[in-house]
């Protein structure tokens, strides 16, 4: 027990908590202990200066304005790409498209890419621990194309099975590898770079999910060498309503657009239209401009913290937390149960109490978790599970805040159990 107690010393928060105002608000007179980055993540005082301060000083359209205001609103828009390809070790900033999040980035490689390169008896391989939003999308394309899925198991200690990816890659040779960086369920992070290669060898085209992997982890598109991914800002530190599409260059040359309307646009005529050129041909209509800055400043934090840093102190988190949970009588935890190669989320279930009913118990101790499918049915159904309870940790938390859920915990189920 001493060990764990210094243990839990030695994890302080990697940002300060007063940087985030929402963490100062009590929830039913508690202190607020936020659980639940994997959902959406706080946002600290400088992105919201940041995108308070577009609207009180610089409001107004990007792109054609030949105004003051406009000049200015577009240099932001546009450096803030700069700043997305940098953070992301992209090529070019044109490879940077920004979309709503990153069910909009994969459906838009869905009715592009896809649409122009599938056809009946194709093969779309996917794993069974993909976000719904790394499922439907493929699903509807496979109904519109002929073209069929296949899965990547998931064994029970929560990680891909590789020796049925190499065979499934062998024996199908798919167009299309899709496939999550981090599971927003499970916590598992795959051997991407291998699977990218193994995929290329087998003449696939490959999509990431970086919905989770982005905000957690040191991210260089060039060397994971994905043809394409996408993330959210929400979930690293950003406003809601912005997310980010990075394809490689030469196959977004190829794509058609994906919506009409302005700014995606060269020149239109009556009958016809030219496309303009990237990466605005996929960014129709007035953007989420507040949004985009909100996003830089929330990259800036990140890198005034170091990626590497991030990453670990989640390793110490989830490390502290599997061994605080996996310590309650009944409680099952749902995917890998050390911390190699896991990003710090973890999956449960407490004996016969709903995850439901045990998320609303924590909520009157000021503790917010997930509780549900977390957008992953299938993967629910693989554990013979219908939901998980699930606490998410970030750079704003510490040990003692999951020492607080584990007592929360363990109160609930001798109250219920």
């Amino acid at each position: 027990m001493l060990d764990q107690t210094n243990r839990a010393r030695s994890i302080e928060a990697l940002a300060p908590r007063a940087d985030f105002p929402i963490l100062a608000r009590p929830i039913h007179d508690r202190p607020l202990i936020y659980l639940d980055s994997t959902a959406t993540s706080q946002k600290p005082a400088t992105v919201l200066d940041a995108m308070d301060s577009y609207y009180r000083q610089t409001n107004a359209n990007v792109h054609r304005g030949a105004y003051t205001l406009s000049e200015e609103a577009s240099e932001q828009y546009e450096q803030a790409r700069r700043h997305i390809a940098r953070f992301i070790h992209a090529h070019s900033w044109r490879e940077i498209i920004f979309t709503r999040n990153t069910t909009e980035g994969i459906n838009l490689l869905a009715w592009t890419w896809g649409l122009s390169q599938l056809k009946a008896r194709d093969t779309i391989l996917l794993t069974e621990m993909e976000h719904h939003s790394n499922l439907v999308p493929w699903q509807i394309l496979a109904q519109r194309t002929g073209a069929q899925l296949a899965f990547v198991p998931v064994r029970e200690d929560g990680r891909l099975d590789l020796d049925a990816y190499r065979q499934l890659l062998e024996t199908h040779m798919p167009k299309l590898v899709a496939f999550s960086l981090m599971s927003n369920v499970l916590g598992t992070i795959p051997p991407a770079r291998l699977m990218v290669e193994l995929a290329h060898a087998a003449g696939a085209t490959v999509f990431c999910d970086g919905a989770q992997s982005v905000a957690h982890l040191p991210t260089d598109v060039r060397d994971l060498d994905c043809d394409a991914l996408a993330f959210s800002g929400h979930k690293m530190l950003g406003p809601t309503g912005i997310g980010v599409l990075y394809g490689k260059r030469a196959l977004l040359e190829a794509l058609p657009p994906f919506m009409g309307g302005g700014d995606m646009i060269g020149e239109v005529q009556l009958h016809t239209f030219t496309p303009n050129a990237l990466p605005w041909k996929f960014e129709a209509g007035t953007p989420a401009i507040a949004e985009v800055i909100g996003l830089a400043a929330a990259l800036s934090y990140l890198e005034h913290l170091e990626m590497a840093r991030v990453a670990a102190h989640e390793t110490a988190l989830v490390d502290y937390m599997l061994a605080r949970l996996s310590a309650i009588p009944g409680l099952r935890i749902i995917g890998p149960t050390d911390a190699v190669d896991r990003g710090a989320v973890v999956s449960f279930t407490l004996a016969e109490l709903h995850p439901h009913d045990l998320a609303t118990l924590l909520d009157r101790d000021g503790i917010a978790i997930r509780a549900g499918h977390h957008c992953a049915q299938p993967l629910m159904e693989r554990f013979a599970v219908p939901a998980t309870a699930r606490a998410s940790a970030y750079v704003y938390t510490n040990a003692a805040e999951i020492d607080a859920l584990g007592v929360a915990i363990e109160r609930a189920r001798r109250l219920f159990l």
